[in-house]
């Protein structure tokens, strides 16, 4: 059984940004070291609701495992991904919903 994400609607870009932007600079007003497993739980929580407005995306996992490393969390890593992954999805979209070439009836016999 294979998930689809979900329909990437405007709305659904949108909160997936804004929650990416507040992450990002809750993150960097934090420091690099932050408080005492705050980021972490800070990635967890984004992680989950990105799954939920964007979908899976295999660049997710990346994204929060770097934010695990100290200093790294001071770039606005969250924010990159969604827009990459939203790229990536209207992208996809787009090359769907194109027509390929026409399919031939079957053999063509000349007489």
């Amino acid at each position: 059984m294979r998930l689809e994400p979900p329909v990437l609607t405007r709305h659904r870009v949108w909160l997936a940004y804004i929650v990416a932007i507040i992450v990002d600079v809750v993150q960097f007003v934090l420091g690099p070291l932050g408080w005492t497993f705050a980021d972490e739980i800070l990635d967890v929580a984004t992680m989950a609701l990105m799954w939920r407005i964007i979908g899976f995306h295999p660049l997710l996992l990346p994204t929060f495992v770097l934010e695990v490393v100290p200093v790294a969390d001071l770039l606005p890593l969250w924010t990159g991904c969604v827009a990459v992954v939203v790229a990536l999805r209207k992208k996809q979209l787009m090359s769907s919903a194109q027509p390929g070439p026409p399919e031939s009836p079957g053999p063509v016999i000349d007489v």
